[in-house]
């Protein structure tokens, strides 16, 4: 039975591989056509070619169906497709896929028949399936013979039939004698293909002078009347590139990174002159709105910093980041981290907006870090730009600048500043751990912090004359109900100084009381009333926040805590003194000895001379002036001088490509002096006069040359300037 399983196995496989072998063959007769098309014809005619692109992609699609379809055969197939075909199996082909134990007796033995008869009828290694080659065999020969027949095309046979009206170019050197002997120019059409990287497709120009992409690939197809004895093109007056020739058709291609002038010469005759000129790829800008370039995370500020930017690229983004870097600790012990943060950039795209959020906590920042940043983006070419580096900080309130302006003497125990940001760091712990904490614990956890916040407003109270609670609180003074609003008597033997007058009534003792102010918390202080009021409102902060400890209420606390660390830190700001440096003066220098004396005695003339020769620059333009000044006062050319307008042309061409639009009509003019010069016909007026502005443009201004003031060079000079004076 295993033989016969076997053998079902093989006649699968063997039908499987010579139907796909038929489908492949398929599938490449249509795909050869296609590609024929698409290497033909993509660029001049782009719709035929995305035809032939969709038609390589079918055949493709065609080929995995039909392997997906053949795949799905089994081998119950088989057996029906050998019962039709071998009467002495006698049906039952379908017994040998079942195993044995599951038969009865009848289906036994009949299982053993059909296996003798199987290996009987069909033999080792032959074949059970007759398939139709022929049809498949022809239709390859046919797509072959097609596309051979598509690349022995002209490659501009089918682009001409589809551009829009042919550029024309002007050849004023034909004479117009031979204008209508003379090998012309049908018909000319300008491919320009952009380089990848600006992901646009091939176009045709609309115009001679061309402004094409950095990098493009600038194709002219040319058609004349009969062939040309020599179709060439000539770029910045350089050497001559001929166009290959293809029956009367004439092509060329060129890649271009920098601006030119060019012409076509046909059997001699050149044509005007055109500019190509060169879109430059822009790199990639970014423009950050937010944050600032300078950033501080104040003390009780979420440590969060949320990043706005737009990222924009004419041609398109290929990648985009963010810089940072941590820099953790002060002096000599601070370290650096850099990471790279992703801000969501994926794909190609002109324009990405940037909306971030860094958790500086997740960065492992904390108070006193500081965190620089930049952003960076890539264009599809060569493009590259950075943004300004912004930064970032995050307080730090254990720092405490010099102090001798608030205290005046007094100098305080650092401590005293740390404790109120201590206090803030306690009561957001027990706010954290309130759900963990019996409410005994935590009602004497809140009790305790209350203590240090009455024991820290009672040492801020000394610098404000506050020996005692008696001004302390929101309203100067103990809140009713605790002690009362008494008035506090002086009486002799209080331990106060009371003087006593001998006379009640004079201006002393009627003084007195009213300017009674020995230890009066008001008046024992040195602060500038700004500064006083700061301090008092701090303290007043930290009477609240007590209030709400002692209550035991220390998330209603909190607000208050960090408003007074923010004043305590704003009265140590404003109380900071400036010391302006001393430079060094330098003494006074003596009266110069022999200034202004015009001694003159120890000057020595120097004995090395050299000549230099100056280099003339242009010296053909400066020739074709001089021509240009004879042909002006009636002096009769030579054919010899359109030599000297060629070289000078040269000179004009090699000035005009950084601009190239604006010596365009001066190389016209003078290709049309030359050929009026090799017609004998009278010189264009207009054309002198172009020319001629333009060569004198291109020469540097003349050095002035020193002259004796009140003197001029002639007497013409000399009225000019008494005109001016007048």
């Amino acid at each position: 039975m295993q033989n016969s399983l076997h053998t079902l196995q093989r006649i699968r496989r063997d039908y499987i591989r010579a139907k796909g072998w038929l489908y492949a063959l398929q599938a490449l007769a249509v795909a050869l056509v296609g590609a024929a098309i698409l290497y033909k014809w993509r660029l001049e005619a782009p719709l035929l070619a995305g035809l032939a692109g969709l038609t390589i992609l079918g055949a493709l699609l065609y080929l995995s169906w039909t392997w997906s379809q053949l795949r799905k055969v089994k081998l119950e197939q088989v057996a029906r497709h050998l019962n039709r075909s071998y009467p002495q199996l006698e049906d039952s082909a379908q017994l040998l896929l079942r195993e044995t134990s599951e038969l009865n007796l009848l289906e036994r033995l009949q299982q053993q028949r059909v296996a003798t008869q199987l290996q009987a009828a069909i033999p080792e290694k032959q074949s059970v399936f007759h398939l139709q080659k022929r049809p498949t065999y022809l239709a390859l020969g046919i797509a072959v013979l097609v596309a051979a027949g598509i690349a022995a095309l002209p490659a501009a046979s089918v682009a001409d039939g589809n551009t829009e009206a042919a550029l024309q170019l002007d050849f004023p050197d034909t004479p117009a004698a031979v204008a209508d002997t003379a090998v012309s120019i049908q018909k000319i059409a300008i491919i320009i293909t952009p380089p990848a990287y600006t992901g646009r497709k091939a176009y045709q120009a609309e115009q001679p002078n061309l402004r094409v992409e950095q990098g493009a690939t600038v194709t002219w197809r040319v058609s004349t009347n009969r062939p040309a004895r020599s179709l060439q093109l000539v770029l910045n007056e350089g050497k001559p590139l001929p166009l290959k020739p293809q029956n009367e058709n004439y092509t060329l291609s060129r890649n271009f990174t920098e601006p030119a002038l060019y012409h076509l010469t046909v059997n001699g005759q050149k044509s005007a002159y055109y500019t190509l000129e060169i879109i430059p790829d822009e790199a990639p800008t970014i423009q950050i709105t937010k944050p600032e370039q300078y950033t501080e995370i104040l003390f009780g500020d979420p440590q969060r910093v949320t990043i706005r930017a737009e990222l924009s690229d004419d041609y398109g983004l290929r990648d985009a980041n963010m810089i940072a870097t941590v820099a953790k600790g002060t002096g000599e012990a601070v370290k650096f981290r850099e990471e790279k943060i992703s801000i969501g950039f994926s794909g190609q795209r002109r324009n990405f907006p940037v909306n971030k959020t860094i958790d500086l906590q997740k960065l492992g920042m904390t108070y006193g870090d500081e965190l620089y940043f930049y952003v960076q983006a890539w264009d599809n070419h060569r493009g590259y730009t950075r943004s300004e580096t912004y930064f970032v900080q995050i307080e730090d309130t254990t720092i405490v600048e010099s102090m001798d302006d608030l205290t005046m003497g007094v100098n305080p125990v650092p401590e005293y500043f740390r404790s109120q940001r201590q206090i803030i760091i306690d009561t957001e712990k027990l706010i954290k751990e309130q759900k963990t904490l019996t409410r005994a614990v935590f009602e004497e956890r809140g009790n305790n912090l209350g203590v240090d916040q009455k024991l820290l407003r009672l040492r801020y109270g000394k610098f404000l004359g506050e020996e005692f609670e008696s001004g302390i609180g929101p309203g100067g003074g103990i809140p009713a109900g605790e002690e009362g609003h008494q008035e506090e008597e002086h009486f002799a033997g209080d331990g106060h100084d009371h003087p006593e007058f001998e006379d009640e009534t004079s201006v002393e003792a009627l003084l007195d009381p009213y300017l009674h102010k020995h230890d009066q918390e008001e008046a024992a202080t040195f602060f500038e009333p700004a500064v006083k009021a700061k301090l008092k409102g701090a303290l007043a902060q930290m009477w609240e926040a007590e209030l709400r400890l002692r209550t035991h209420r220390p998330k209603e606390a909190l607000p208050y805590e960090y408003k007074a660390l923010r004043m305590l830190k704003e009265v140590q700001q404003s109380t900071r003194a400036y010391a302006a440096k001393t430079g060094f003066d330098p003494p006074p220098l003596k009266e110069p000895e022999k200034r202004l004396t015009g001694d003159l005695s120890k000057i020595k003339v120097p004995t090395e001379r050299r000549t230099i020769e100056a280099e003339t620059k242009l010296p053909h333009t400066r020739d074709a002036l001089k021509w240009l000044e004879r042909q002006k006062q009636g002096s009769r050319y030579s054919q010899q001088d359109v030599a000297l307008l060629e070289r000078a042309g040269r000179e004009l061409a090699q000035e005009a490509l950084a601009k190239p639009g604006r010596y365009l009509r001066a190389m016209q003019d003078l290709r049309t002096l030359i050929a009026d010069i090799n017609a004998n016909r009278a010189l264009c007026s207009n054309c002198l006069m172009t020319v001629e502005w333009a060569w004198y443009e291109l020469l540097p201004p003349a050095k002035p040359t020193p002259q004796k003031q009140g003197t001029t060079r002639s007497k013409l000079g000399q009225e000019y300037l008494e005109q001016l004076e007048n």
